[in-house]
């Protein structure tokens, strides 16, 4: 696997448009970091840690967040989600340059000296770093 970051993404993408309760994505400090960050703005609902039979391989069970609609319609909190910076092409913003998603809808997660955080967080704290992904 080359980018396990876009790998988590795009395992929860699908698993929303599925309409699956929860998904399953290898662990990483990263990974659990980034979810912390969605668990937080509230677009998906739990994110733990679990080991597999062997206690060896550690992974990520996230609970997908759903808005209930209708009594036959529900509809996936996260709408879209896209990964920035890539594997062969790394996309890094300044203090000034992090930029509001959908108009504020949205979310961008950036990776700054101060760990993983918002971007809307990590631009009122003055600080720059790179930008992982958006989420709206």
């Amino acid at each position: 696997m080359l980018d396990p970051i876009a790998d988590m993404l795009t395992r929860i993408r699908n698993a929303q448009r599925a309409g699956h309760k929860t998904v399953s994505v290898p662990a990483s400090k990263l990974k659990f970091a980034i979810a912390e960050t969605l668990l937080s703005r509230g677009f998906i609902e739990a994110v733990e840690k679990q080991r597999d039979e062997t206690g060896k391989k550690e992974s990520l069970e996230i609970t997908l967040k759903y808005v209930e609609r209708s009594l036959l319609r529900r509809d996936p909190a996260i709408i879209g989600i896209r990964r920035i910076s890539k594997e062969g092409c790394r996309v890094y913003a300044k203090k000034g340059e992090i930029r509001k998603v959908k108009n504020g809808y949205g979310l961008a997660i950036v990776s700054t000296s101060k760990g993983v955080m918002s971007g809307e967080e990590a631009y009122t704290k003055g600080l720059g770093g790179e930008y992982i992904c958006e989420v709206w």
